[in-house]
């Protein structure tokens, strides 16, 4: 783990950490996600509290039921990685700014400063929300304020440079232009027609809160925009000065923005609000049913590992040849049945600069003697793998292939000796 985070995946490493102690306790898959899962329950309840100190209770509530039925959070909420950890710091640090911003003490600005260093901890780019929090600062206030941000953001300045040393790791981003803000409805929904509504009622809503508020008050209608709209336009602005950055994941973190926005918008109805309350979430679900489905289905990240496994058929003394060799670690976590035989693994200890393992070179010496070689590679059967083209060098020929459903896929293939 720390030759990971020396090489490629330093920002990672308090999730890493974290889920170092957590697997002590066991690796089914459940387990593995359930910290993602209980983070989203925890931006929710924060989300709750943060819309009833705004405006009411119940728009608390409504913004935390519309937030549930996000696509987006079902996904990032069993996604084993730290995003819903990130939400959840967000959310934090807004609510506790809240409370210090309402009865400042010393102790309240240090949850805040904590909040801040949750957000910077847990992903490195959940950072873009912490600008639009300077719209709430005042005179009388702007001292413990700053002075909590800076030093909640040390970790941020850490990981950072960590991060900017190890960019190489990134270099697969392509560089992006404006036209990634059409899909960021999308992208925070998890769904376009959801999304779209949402922002609409967003807009509503961060006009309802304005209307309904005074002087100081008013402050909270840009920082919950700023919260929604800032962090892509930042992204872009990253991706186009320092190094390509913009993937649509980083940016899941103003999804409680848009929820929040959104039951602003429905609770400041003057009446009738719990009607319109139920038939938006009734939409909304209608509206993003398929995303739901999809995001649930075996495939649901389109790498269909278990499918693969059910493909392989295997013999004894079959081969197995990886197109990339991170992919074993899937495989050998789901294998529950006799497997072929790993030819190229060099080691069970990780390469220190990836994810992938040590192989042997030469294809062709690691598959003397056998008849049957399953090549398994990320993407289409069409696609150009190095590693196929060795073995039929190495004297077998195409018997079989299957690819999963969706692009980019997984693809399986059987040779056999010529």
């Amino acid at each position: 783990m720390w030759e990971l985070a020396r090489h490629i995946d330093g920002h990672f490493l308090p999730y890493y950490l974290f889920m170092h102690l957590w697997v002590k306790a066991g690796t089914a898959e459940l387990w593995l996600r359930l910290p993602s899962a209980v983070g989203i329950g925890v931006a929710a309840w924060f989300l709750v509290d943060l819309g009833r100190r705004l405006h009411s209770t119940r728009a608390g509530v409504i913004a935390a039921a519309i937030f549930a039925i996000l696509p987006s959070v079902a996904y990032f909420g069993a996604f084993a990685r730290p995003y819903a950890f990130a939400a959840a710091a967000v959310v934090f640090s807004f609510w506790a700014l809240h409370r210090a911003i309402e009865r400042p003490d010393g102790r309240r600005w240090v949850v805040y400063g904590v909040a801040v260093a949750l957000v910077c901890c847990t992903h490195l780019f959940a950072v873009l929300v912490l600008p639009a929090q300077l719209a709430l600062a005042r005179r009388g206030r702007v001292v413990p304020m700053l002075a909590a941000l800076a030093v909640g953001c040390l970790p941020a300045v850490v990981l950072g440079l960590v991060g900017f040393g190890e960019r190489h790791a990134i270099s697969w981003i392509p560089q992006r232009g404006p036209e990634v803000w059409l899909k960021f409805p999308k992208m925070a929904a998890g769904a376009t027609g959801l999304g779209v509504m949402l922002f609409a009622m967003a807009l509503a809503g961060a006009v309802l809160l304005w209307r309904a508020s005074r002087d100081d008050r008013r402050a909270w209608v840009f920082a919950l925009a700023g919260w929604l709209l800032l962090p892509p336009v930042q992204l872009l602005a990253v991706s186009r000065l320092v190094t390509p950055v913009y993937v649509d994941r980083y940016l899941f973190v103003t999804a409680p923005a848009l929820a929040l926005l959104a039951g602003l918008a429905l609770a400041s109805l003057p009446r009738l609000h719990v009607v319109a309350a139920v038939v938006v979430v009734l939409l909304g679900c209608a509206l993003s049913f398929q995303e739901h489905v999809t995001v649930r289905e075996e495939n649901g990240r389109f790498e269909n590992i278990p499918w693969a496994l059910r493909v392989i058929k295997a013999e004894p003394d079959d081969a197995i040849v990886y197109g990339q060799s991170q992919l074993r670690i899937g495989f050998e976590y789901y294998a529950d049945s006799l497997m072929p035989v790993d030819v190229l693994k060099a080691g069970d200890a990780p390469s220190p600069d990836g994810f992938g393992y040590p192989e042997r070179p030469d294809v062709n010496a690691a598959l003397k003697g056998r008849e049957r070689v399953w090549v398994v590679w990320r993407g289409s059967k069409q696609s150009a793998i190095p590693r196929a083209a060795e073995v039929e060098k190495a004297g077998f020929e195409l018997s079989m292939a299957k690819h999963s459903t969706d692009l980019p896929g997984l693809t399986v293939a059987l040779f056999t000796r010529r």
